[in-house]
């Protein structure tokens, strides 16, 4: 199985560029920038990964990006991702990124976005990925802060396909944000918001009504909610779920238990991707993995999520159907 996972094209909707910074990448960057690190070893970094919830992983992962400086590191950053994933053919990504994470420590949005682009630019070129570029809210910051943030994207307009909302979702609904997705809306953008991870499915009812997503990120809970079931379904509304990370993050047990399957059975939208793989312990082929390993995922159900994964980008639409093919013809 491993071997049919490697063979088929996937596209990854659901990455966090920052959440990708392997301890190897991080000591290199904090040794070019002067910065001191509370690790005296890549081993005691990679230790230091085991959190047991969704904040305590955030406090690392901030932490983390405090390395990251100067537009050269952005690109490496980037670069390094883009070459993992054409190891694993991924051919397409839409990546998030956090600027609010770096202009919050004085690094510019402008510094950011440049080292990121400038890497898929490479990535296309160089490795064939195409890419698109999601700007994140952190929604533990007040709606003022993403319009602050939204303002200093206008420049990089071309450069960004839409606007997201991460970090710390108890007590951030979306309805906080309701204000600054409205303008994204009108600005032509895409929508897509994390939901129903570890918030109920009012979240995600909140994220469709109120913000009208054109995707949600996790929405794992949405399953408890059988009229929120049929409105996802109805409006093929995706789901970009992150199994490694749901366990990581406990939001399922164990991966014997991830709902995925379920998912497919409902007719809903559902794609499988990282999340923040250097934290998680795997990229895309590894989650399709676990998954085989965990509810023992069939051949079929694979093809099913990578056809979903472009059904469900930001892709033309005779691109998405160019992969299409390509995966059902795979045997």
């Amino acid at each position: 199985m491993k071997n049919f996972i490697q063979s088929l094209p996937k596209a990854e909707l659901h990455l966090h560029i920052e959440g990708s910074l392997e301890p190897e990448l991080l000591f290199e960057l904090a040794q070019r920038n002067n910065i001191d690190i509370p690790y005296s070893s890549i081993e005691e970094l990679r230790s230091a990964y085991n959190f047991n919830n969704l904040q305590e992983f955030l406090d690392i992962y901030y932490a983390g990006a405090a390395v990251l400086i100067e537009e050269q590191d952005f690109y490496d950053l980037t670069w390094a991702y883009l070459t993992k994933i054409h190891s694993q053919n991924v051919v397409h990504t839409e990546i998030f990124f956090d600027p609010q994470t770096h202009t919050e420590r004085g690094i510019s949005f402008e510094t950011t976005i440049k080292g990121i682009y400038q890497a898929l630019k490479d990535g296309e070129e160089k490795l064939g990925i195409t890419s698109h570029l999601i700007v994140s809210f952190l929604r533990h910051l007040p709606e003022e802060a993403a319009f602050k943030t939204l303002e200093e994207s206008l420049p990089f307009r071309d450069w960004i396909a839409g606007f997201g909302l991460d970090s710390s979702e108890k007590g951030n609904p979306p309805s906080k944000f309701e204000r600054v997705f409205k303008k994204v809306k009108e600005l032509g953008l895409k929508v897509v918001a994390h939901a129903g991870e570890e918030g109920p499915a009012d979240y995600v009812w909140e994220a469709i009504q109120l913000l009208q997503v054109d995707r949600i990120d996790h929405g794992n809970n949405a399953l408890h909610d059988n009229k929120l079931i049929e409105v996802l379904v109805e409006k093929q509304i995706a789901l970009t779920v992150c199994p490694l990370s749901n366990e990581k993050l406990q939001v399922v047990p164990e991966l014997s238990n991830h709902p995925i399957r379920t998912m497919l059975e409902k007719g809903l939208l559902a794609t499988v991707n990282s999340d923040d793989p250097a934290y998680f312990g795997g990229y895309i082929n590894e989650n399709f993995e676990a998954l085989v390993n965990g509810i023992n995922l069939k051949k079929e159900e694979i093809k099913q999520l990578a056809i979903n994964s472009f059904k469900a980008s930001f892709l033309s639409e005779s691109l998405k159907n160019k992969w299409i093919e390509k995966i059902q013809r795979l045997d």
